[in-house]
């Protein structure tokens, strides 16, 4: 699904987080009907019960709707949950453990950020 097998992650995953970011990235939209499992299935070229069991997880998560017979939705607030969700986990992933190695450094506030600013403007490929 990923173009390779670069991506170890299970598939429906993948089907899971494909959504997730067509949700954050405004290509579906509150109240806009997801693609149905067997168009996930065909497009993709896996099994429908993969599909359905990451669009299962959606659904668990509150983040899309079924409604019986007409087909899967993007619920309400759908977006917001999703960037809340990603900023906590940035902050965990990426954010703590720079803030522990500043500290490990002395770096003091102001010089941390004076080392965000500076980079914040850089091209990220040069860093």
């Amino acid at each position: 699904m990923s173009g390779g097998h670069a991506d170890s992650r299970p598939l429906f995953i993948q089907i899971k987080e494909r959504i997730e970011d067509q949700i954050v990235n405004d290509q579906l939209h509150e109240g806009d009907q997801v693609p149905s499992t067997t168009q996930l299935s065909q497009f993709y070229k896996i099994n429908h019960i993969t599909v359905l069991k990451g669009i299962n997880l959606l659904v668990e998560s509150g983040l899309i709707y079924k409604k019986r017979g007409v087909g899967m939705f993007v619920a309400d607030g759908a977006k917001q949950m999703l960037l809340q969700s990603r900023k906590n986990a940035f902050a965990d992933d990426y954010v703590v453990p720079m803030l522990q190695e500043a500290g490990n450094l002395g770096l003091s506030n102001d010089e941390l950020f004076e080392i965000i600013n500076k980079l914040k403007g850089s091209d990220p490929h040069e860093l």
